[in-house]
């Protein structure tokens, strides 16, 4: 994908390399990853994704840098080459070591298993959660540093946000899961859930400091990583295990519908409001805080509202 990337000149050919095939290939690996990781652990299950998923957030801090320094000396076509042999290292390595602890069963393609799972109210929640969420968790990842430089922000920061937030994802994958064993995965993710909308209102909209702004990107790269990570559990807990991979691909299928709509209502927001970001910075905030009550209503489907661990 990054070959054919850095080979492209026309646009349809960027949008088929790596807004089709990327995207493809992309899900493929993240999600025959996190169903690998699923069937191996249970008790340490959340901690085993975090840590897992806390790959992508690395990434996520090396890649930016890692482009910004090599296009200005070798271009942006051989930067792409060179990211796209270092990708056919790691998943090289990740053919040859990530194994189903379950043999691969044939089994015809049946609707009903897609929609089975439709009918229990619990999952239906946390599909409409996921789905909010990631209508809005993007926005940040593309407008930050449109919004840092529009505002005035410290130049010398502004290329250095989006790393922050992929940094501090790092943890923010990682801790949840192990606070998600030990004291329930909804119950953590009601709180990172929470903890991204509410902070994207409470700092992100007022905020007009180069540290505010810095600040709201370490604590949303922390809440956000938390999500990524803890979403497969949940579905994990109220699945069983031979339906985890279907109803996993059927939630992530929805929050793609949202991520795939959320940057293009976020810009057309500020367009429509004349370069102001406001619009777009309350809408992030309140889908995000959206989705925290949709993983509340998903609890209360399964204990009622008593404190308990789940």
């Amino acid at each position: 994908m990054s070959q054919m990337l850095s080979l492209s000149t026309e646009y349809y050919q960027i949008i088929l390399s790596q807004g089709i095939v990327s995207a493809v290939g992309m899900s493929a690996v993240f999600n025959s990853a996190m169903n690998s990781v699923m069937g191996w652990f249970f008790k340490k299950r959340a901690a085993a994704l975090g840590i897992t998923v806390s790959g992508s957030s690395l990434g996520g801090v090396v890649l930016p840098i890692m482009m910004n320094h090599l296009i200005p000396r070798i271009g942006f076509a051989w930067t792409m080459r060179t990211i796209g042999f270092m990708f056919l290292a790691l998943c090289g390595f990740a053919c040859a070591t990530v194994k189903s602890r379950m043999p691969p069963r044939k089994k015809p393609f049946h609707v009903v298993d897609y929609t089975r799972p439709l009918k229990e109210p619990a999952f239906v929640c946390i599909i409409c959660a996921g789905f909010f969420f990631f209508w809005g968790m993007f926005l940040p990842f593309n407008y930050i540093e449109l919004q840092a430089t529009d505002q005035g922000i410290d130049a010398s920061i502004v290329p250095y946000l989006l790393p922050i937030i992929n940094a501090v994802s790092i943890p923010g994958r990682i801790a949840p899961g192990l606070l998600g064993d030990r004291f329930g995965l909804f119950n953590v993710m009601i709180f990172i859930s929470g903890l991204s909308g509410i902070i994207t209102l409470a700092l992100w909209v007022p905020g007009r400091s180069t540290a505010t702004t810095v600040v709201y990107g370490a604590v949303f790269g922390f809440a956000s990583g938390g999500f990524i990570s803890l979403l497969p559990a949940v579905i994990a807990q109220i699945s069983d295990l031979r339906e985890i991979g279907t109803r996993t691909g059927i939630a992530f299928f929805a929050a793609a519908l949202g991520a795939l709509t959320g940057s293009p209502i976020g810009g057309a927001i500020v367009s429509a409001n004349g370069g102001s970001f406001l619009g777009l910075q309350l809408f992030c905030g309140i889908v995000m805080t959206t989705s925290m009550f949709w993983f509340i209503a998903a609890r209360a489907i399964q204990v009622g509202f008593k404190i308990t661990k789940i």
